[in-house]
């Protein structure tokens, strides 16, 4: 068995199961004192906003834009896309040279709704405009995706609303991203699809089905529960969601979504802004970051640290994946 202490790489075992699954996990990568330590220091330096790399005033009154990259301009997160516990197990699944182009904050309230079943491919569901763009190469996947690291900072109970997956579904795309959803805020909270309140953060994921007949088959599903500090692994082409939050004011549910693809994977082709949520980025201060390995494609905007200066220094597993 490996050293996980000194080496976090994927046993044979475990890639196939992924392989099966999709996903893999959870995984501790902090102890939960740690976590909720980390967590304390996050929390108050996410309301200044003043190196954040999106301005505040192109965010939209409703939007999630706010949650996205903020790995860019707080210490503690540029240190977690750098995670060797994480980016090792990444990349023993996409190989040795790797960009972290996203992070995301998923929090859920008291009383807020679940998230509908959804698969991600291109990341276009939302904007329109694919945000993700692999080669055409025999190597590349047949529909895209990528490597999503879901951390969770807080506890991660079915009453908080904890992750649901659906195994070995990464394989088969049921949505086509390309035919757009319409934004509506006030449809949030206010649905119930199967008998279970789920949206898609003012978005209705079912106008992406290619078979408007089609359903998900919750019987292939199960809830992921988590402590603060575990992370899930998984393709985000694989099915899935997460449950409603029914339990107290306190017990909220803070994840962290953290996503890599391989250096030659082109990322935001060809766009100047993003425009989901009822809001519009501009990607003018926008850069990647290697987090493993070495660039030999430079198609990316890459940056080596982050807005405070923090160095972002890449691992390297080359030679460790080839012996």
């Amino acid at each position: 068995m490996n050293d996980r202490i000194s080496d976090f790489r994927l046993t044979p075992e475990e890639l196939a199961t992924f392989e099966e699954q999709g996903f893999i996990g959870p995984i501790k990568v902090y102890e939960p004192e740690e976590m909720e330590r980390r967590w304390n220091q996050i929390r108050r330096a996410i309301p200044d906003r003043s190196r954040a790399i999106y301005p505040e005033d192109a965010l939209g009154a409703v939007t999630n834009l706010s949650n996205y990259d903020r790995h860019l301009d707080i210490d503690l997160l540029s240190e977690h896309i750098m995670q060797r516990a994480i980016v090792e197990r990444v990349a023993s699944i996409l190989g040795p040279d790797l960009l972290c182009w996203r992070t995301e904050f998923f929090p859920k309230y008291q009383g807020d709704e679940g998230t509908d079943w959804h698969q991600a491919a291109t990341f276009a569901h939302s904007s329109g405009r694919p945000q993700i763009r692999w080669p055409a190469e025999n190597d590349a996947p047949a529909f895209g995706g990528t490597i999503t690291a879901w951390t969770a900072f807080t506890h991660s109970t079915k009453e908080s609303g904890c992750l649901q997956l659906m195994p070995g579904t990464h394989r088969v795309m049921n949505y086509d991203e390309s035919l757009g959803m319409s934004y509506n805020p006030d449809t949030i909270n206010k649905r119930e699809k199967d008998s279970v309140r789920r949206g898609f953060f003012g978005y209705d994921y079912r106008e992406l089905q290619k078979d408007p007949d089609w359903r998900p088959d919750e019987s292939k599903a199960f809830s992921l529960v988590m402590q603060p500090g575990e992370c899930v692994i998984f393709w985000s082409t694989l099915m899935h969601g997460s449950l409603p939050h029914t339990g107290g004011p306190k017990d909220y549910r803070m994840g962290f979504a953290t996503r890599y693809v391989p250096t030659q994977v082109e990322v935001y082709p060809d766009l100047g802004d993003v425009s989901e949520y009822g809001g519009t980025i501009p990607l003018d201060d926008y850069a990647s970051v290697l987090v493993s390995g070495k660039d030999e494609y430079g198609i990316n905007k890459l940056t080596d640290r982050n807005r405070r200066g923090q160095p972002f220094t890449p691992w390297d597993f080359r030679e460790s994946f080839s012996s």
